[in-house]
């Protein structure tokens, strides 16, 4: 099974030259580390930025949070190199007060909600309501969801706001690393919840929609630059183009919400 959406070129050359910053006068390595909810978006947006302004982006992937080598916070931490980091906003924002990215360089870029996922071909539970969603948890065989902002949420608060924390934790996981649609895609877990950006494009499971909006925890996707960066001024030439208008197609197609553009 093909995945749920295709990206195309979204830009051209003329329409990126918008976004970018003039007097480009050397092409640059810019070292990007990224985490899931945005990389989608991320991926389709990052040839047509490369082909307008010359420069390379070398992207390592990473939670936003946790104890995993790969973290973004650990990455930099151990002294990898970066010109922009795009993580979860409060995330990012510890990092500012530890002083690892700089204040006046914060951009948020999208805002993302957690939708539900069930294996391709299995029926797809109403859980556009508040009720419908309590009795597709409670009638689940097993429940998985990540171990990023959207899982912490589902596990701390989500259960517990429709008050059915004690019926479901003995068939709720938590998964870390591994995307939580491809684990439903194997049949391992009957409903699997994530970011929507993060569920859309893995094969083998039909989207169900998003939890409903009293039950949302909306996350942030935001760009900085590290106190530390090689190429300060590329970075923010990417972030200024990944928060233009230009890239707000590419940014809904991948499951999340765009914001207004910064003047």
């Amino acid at each position: 099974m093909q995945s749920k959406f295709h990206f195309p070129r979204y830009l051209t050359a003329a329409i990126l030259a918008i976004a970018l910053s003039p007097g480009n006068a050397s092409a640059e390595r810019i070292d990007v580390m990224n985490s899931g909810g945005f990389s989608a978006a991320y991926k389709a947006l990052a040839p047509g930025f490369e082909q307008a302004s010359g420069d390379t982006l070398n992207t390592a992937w990473g939670p936003s949070m946790g104890a995993a080598p790969e973290a973004i916070p650990n990455r930099l931490q151990r002294g990898e190199p970066a010109d922009v980091v795009i993580m979860v906003g409060y995330a990012l924002d510890d990092l500012i007060r530890q002083g690892k990215v700089s204040a006046d360089s914060r951009q948020n870029l999208a805002d993302s909600r957690i939708g539900m996922v069930v294996k391709a071909g299995a029926a797809k539970p109403d859980i556009s309501t508040m009720d419908g969603l309590r009795q597709a948890l409670l009638n689940a065989k097993s429940i998985a969801y990540s171990d990023s902002a959207s899982g912490v949420y589902i596990e701390s608060k989500l259960f517990k706001l429709l008050g059915i924390e004690e019926q479901v934790k003995s068939k709720a996981r938590m998964i870390q690393k591994i995307p939580v649609a491809s684990l439903v895609a194997k049949g391992e877990y009957e409903l699997g919840f994530q970011q929507v950006s993060e569920l859309l494009p893995v094969s083998g499971v039909d989207f169900a929609g998003r939890i409903p909006e009293q039950a949302q925890s909306i996350t942030t996707f935001a760009a900085g630059i590290p106190s530390n960066a090689l190429h300060p001024e590329a970075g923010r030439k990417l972030i200024r183009y990944l928060a233009s208008p230009a890239a707000h197609e590419a940014i809904r197609d991948s499951g999340l919400d765009s914001l207004p553009s910064s003047p």
